[in-house]
């Protein structure tokens, strides 16, 4: 077996064409000047600290705030998982409700096992052709701002989709002046230009977390917390960082970020980008089914960020797994993620209109491959049931909270058998993937709709679940 090493090299050697994270896609462009091994350092005379800077990093930290127009921005060398963490830490300070969108990364649920605080699912509206969850339907009672710590939202979503965050905003001003709204824009870090949907941070959000090694030109787990206004309290906001981050911060990673905000605010590259996405979606949209700017305005999307490009393959009836394979094989394409009926490709500011037109090629060719495949060979190569079952487990009400994340984290448990589960409260949580939304959560109760659906669905699909061919871990009764 190779090492770690060797295998990234043998990776590196086979010059795949980036549609994944991060979104510098190797280019060097972007890292001119930073040595390494030599500028692997961390605190020392002249360098400042992180998590009570002063100098250089003070200087870097607020030119980032005045481009993404942030009162106060911090550098996070945790991912943007401990951002997420870290906006619900800055809410603790009185056990409470916060809401919370079902579709969350999983560090959301991190954040609500630290901080203790009670969530309240807002279920995502699932697409019928594409079988993911793609947009919210928001309908928040006036009496329900008066309840809560917080709100957290997810924008855009992870397929790029957007839902209209205005009104929440708006009925927030006006029922609950100082609730705190709180966005997770990992994947929205280069929302700066017209071309884009506005930042979270210009339609009111107080905290909004950017992943910016995702789409900008930042090394992988690099990321950003913007804050803005008087609902957060900056100084319990650092005490949060300074618990989640590392005492020994990577300088190469602050210096990638110092480096991204500049190269952020050369538009060009994103104007030749969306020209090119354009062509693609003229001629591979003839043949594939792409979600576009006419699914706005049905099933909760109000728009559409063109740089992620999502391609349904069941549409001509192809199994996206053989298409992925079709596309590695003869064009050097890697995707960012695929399921058994969508393929997902991703594009950052390294992706070059060269790059695009080649994808563009390879999703024609694919079409054209599988097409000859039909025909010669007389049979069609379908996706699985896979994603029927998603939706399913996706369309079942809510299983009752009987504990919150944190109690239930900290709760003595034991694993049983799945079908023994029902009405037990589940002490881990369970998400199909992709795409990743949780069937229930920690603290949930198992439901009959839901066991039914969990006996019946591929045991290799799920994240969290720790052993799903041992049984289900439970809270302990008594």
């Amino acid at each position: 077996m190779l090492s770690l090493g060797e295998e990234l090299l043998q990776y590196q050697n086979q010059e795949f064409l980036s549609f994944h994270t991060p979104g510098h896609k190797g280019k060097r462009e972007f890292f001119e000047g930073l040595n390494f091994p030599e500028q692997d350092l961390t605190e020392l005379p002249g360098l400042d600290m992180l998590h009570t800077p002063q100098g250089v990093i003070d200087k870097a930290q607020k030119r980032a705030a005045q481009v993404f127009g942030a009162d106060e921005s911090f550098f996070l060398v945790n991912g943007a998982t401990a951002g997420n963490q870290a906006m619900f830490l800055s809410l603790a300070g009185i056990k409470g409700k916060v809401l919370v969108g079902r579709q969350s990364h999983r560090s959301v649920m991190a954040g609500l096992v630290l901080s203790g605080l009670e969530p309240i699912y807002i279920k995502p509206i699932i697409h019928p052709e594409f079988h993911l969850p793609l947009g919210y339907d928001f309908k928040i009672e006036p009496q329900l701002w008066g309840e809560i710590q917080g709100l957290h939202l997810t924008y855009p979503s992870y397929y790029g989709t957007l839902s209209d965050y205005k009104p929440i905003v708006q009925g927030r001003d006006v029922w609950g002046p100082n609730v705190p709204i709180l966005v997770d824009q990992a994947h929205g870090s280069h929302y700066l230009s017209k071309l884009f949907p506005p930042s979270a941070l210009e339609w009111g959000a107080d905290l909004v977390l950017n992943s910016s090694h995702k789409t900008l030109s930042a090394l992988t787990q690099a990321a950003m917390l913007h804050v803005q206004g008087e609902r957060i309290s900056r100084s319990r906001l650092r005490q949060s960082l300074e618990l989640l981050q590392s005492s020994s911060p990577s300088y190469l990673l602050m210096a990638s970020l110092e480096r991204a905000v500049e190269f952020a605010q050369k538009g060009k590259c994103w104007e030749l980008l969306f020209e090119a996405v354009q062509e693609l979606h003229q001629c591979a949209g003839k043949v594939l089914r792409i979600l576009n700017s006419e699914d706005q305005g049905q099933y909760g999307i109000e728009q559409i960020d063109w740089s992620k490009i999502l391609v349904n393959t069941s549409s001509i009836g192809l199994a996206a797994p053989l298409g992925v394979d079709f596309l590695r094989t003869h064009f050097r394409i890697e995707p960012e993620l695929w399921d058994q009926e969508n393929i997902l490709f991703l594009l950052g500011i390294g992706n070059t209109p060269e790059e695009v037109r080649r994808l563009t090629e390879g999703l024609v060719a694919m079409v054209q491959w599988f097409e000859s495949t039909k025909r010669s060979e007389g049979t069609t190569l379908m996706p699985c049931k896979d994603t029927q079952d998603f939706t399913e487990g996706a369309g079942l009400p809510l299983p009752p909270l009987r504990l919150t994340p944190r109690e239930a984290f900290l709760a003595p448990k034991c694993q049983i058998p799945l079908k023994e589960s029902l009405g037990k409260i589940v002490g881990e949580s369970i998400s199909p993937y992709p795409p990743g939304v949780p069937w229930i959560m920690m603290g949930e109760e198992m439901t009959p709709e839901l066991l039914e659906v969990l006996l019946n669905f591929p045991s290799n699909r799920y994240q969290g679940w720790d052993n799903p061919e041992q049984g289900i871990w439970v809270i302990e009764e008594g």
